[in-house]
């Protein structure tokens, strides 16, 4: 598993960012509800993606030893008036040029502050890449618009999301985590539409010990076949199982039993 450069990171924070507000400004309701996210709204899930950002621009930028507080984080909430699709565009504007300004002033190596044991401004970089990626996703879907990824970003997305469970499970972060244990049953995702040099097939093993994961074409216990940015989705819980183009084979129940128990991203 290799990871992409820093600059693609930011590259792509800063597409991400563009698209994210080409969804605010579409004519969408900002009160519609998000159907990935059912407690919050449109408006309230540019507010969660952009005060995310805030947080990590003030971290890297103050290069932060420890956890900064959202209460203090510079206008980490919004603008003050809800229902303003303008405002909240030039807010999210603003926020994507300061943070993609900070990771790339920092690079990848300067030490900050993570919460995954990762200690750098490189981790923050990754991290909001496919934090908007997702987001974006379910601002897409709420807006019925199509949404695409690019396939380098998309893979990535699944290694960081695996790696991110195993040290969920590994530091007992959350109890949910720590059931996805079994004796050798397995979960295969195959993107069918992705050039051969990408790799894009993992293999999720629940062994005794916990999770873990390679990229490879192997049989497993269920198989998650289709598309790239579909797969991805799905894997997300943005998707359906039974979406168009997406096919289980095996034992849809053990990978049910993953999906359950991966909720808290």
């Amino acid at each position: 598993m290799t990871l992409l450069a820093h600059d693609r990171y930011c590259d792509e924070i800063a597409l991400q960012v563009g698209q994210l507000r080409a969804v605010l400004t579409s004519g969408t309701d900002l009160a519609t509800t998000v159907p990935t996210c059912p407690d919050w709204s449109l408006e309230d899930l540019v507010r969660h993606m952009g005060g995310a950002l805030r947080w990590v621009d003030t971290l890297v930028r103050s290069r932060a030893q420890e956890n900064i507080p959202q209460e203090q984080i510079p206008l980490a909430a919004g603008p003050e008036e809800r229902g303003d699709a303008a405002a909240l565009d030039k807010w999210l504007a603003e926020t994507g040029e300061l943070v993609v300004a900070a990771l790339r002033e920092a690079g990848p190596d300067t030490t900050v502050w993570a919460w995954a044991g990762i200690l750098d401004s490189g981790f923050w970089a990754r991290r909001m890449t496919h934090e908007i990626t997702v987001h974006r996703a379910d601002a897409a879907l709420t807006a019925g618009l199509l949404y695409e990824v690019a396939p380098d970003i998309a893979a990535d997305a699944l290694d960081e999301w695996l790696q991110l469970v195993e040290w969920v499970q590994r530091n007992a972060a959350l109890p949910a985590a720590g059931e996805l244990r079994g004796d050798g049953r397995s979960i295969h995702l195959h993107a069918t539409d992705t050039a051969p040099a990408l790799n894009a097939e993992w293999l999720v093993e629940l062994g005794e010990e916990g999770v873990s994961w390679r990229r490879g074409h192997e049989k497993a216990t269920v198989a998650l076949r289709g598309p790239l940015t579909p797969v991805m989705l799905a894997f997300f819980r943005r998707l359906p199982l039974d979406t168009p183009g997406l096919e289980v084979l095996g034992e849809r129940e053990v990978l049910e039993f993953w999906l359950e128990r991966t909720s808290f991203g």
